[in-house]
């Protein structure tokens, strides 16, 4: 069962949300907190979650505070922004802040499924629309190319040609990529564990969503 945080200050919404995503096959919700500082004071007792939805507009500490500070002090429970809010600034800048996906509170339950299953399988969640909307941005250009610069740089040059043979159409296995790459089968498995670790990633199917996300297919 994957754990879940709950931030929001309207109780009424927070309960809907509450069933709804503990009606969702494999997801409960573990913690609830009205706002930022909350959900900060309920961490240091609790398990961390796997996943925090937070809302954007909250009293006290809002979202985009609580995302920025979930990515500086636990930056292994991954932050959905969650808001009635759907203008392009507000949603670059819960991006900025560090959020790994955006959804409406007026989305379906299916929506927030499929939310939460990319967070676990890829470690973001964005649409074609939220991607189309990061991409044309000018504040995310600059920010983006920054980013890609940093990541290119956590990347050793053996891991990325391991990410490249891992995007190879021919969909190899690990045993075919140490052969080609001239390595032990557990040297693969370190490179995969590396870019895991670094990046958050959780699959084999992440790398290559990691590698589109990043301009990084060979």
């Amino acid at each position: 069962m994957t754990a879940i945080a709950l931030v929001d200050d309207h109780h009424l919404m927070r309960a809907g949300l509450v069933g709804m995503v503990n009606g969702l096959p494999g997801f409960e919700v573990t913690l609830e907190a009205a706002n930022g500082k909350e959900l900060i004071e309920l961490l240091r007792d609790a398990t961390p979650p796997a996943i925090a939805i937070v809302d954007l507009n909250m009293p006290v500490m809002d979202g985009y505070a609580t995302i920025a500070w979930l990515r500086e002090h636990a930056p292994n429970i991954l932050p959905l922004a969650l808001t009635f809010d759907a203008t392009d600034d507000a949603m670059v800048r819960a991006v900025r802040a560090g959020a790994r996906g955006f959804v409406l509170k007026s989305a379906r339950p299916q929506v927030l499924k499929n939310a939460l299953d990319s967070l676990l399988l890829t470690g973001y969640y964005y649409t074609d629309a939220s991607h189309d909307v990061l991409t044309r941005h000018p504040e995310m250009k600059t920010r983006e190319e920054r980013e890609r610069d940093k990541v290119v740089a956590d990347i050793t040059p053996r891991e990325l040609e391991f990410l490249h043979l891992v995007c190879d159409e021919s969909e190899p296995t690990y045993e075919e990529i140490a052969a080609r790459m001239g390595v032990h089968r557990r040297t693969v498995d370190n490179y995969r564990i590396a870019l895991f670790d670094k990046f958050n990633i959780k699959s084999k199917t992440g790398l290559v969503l990691f590698a589109m996300r990043w301009g990084l297919m060979p």
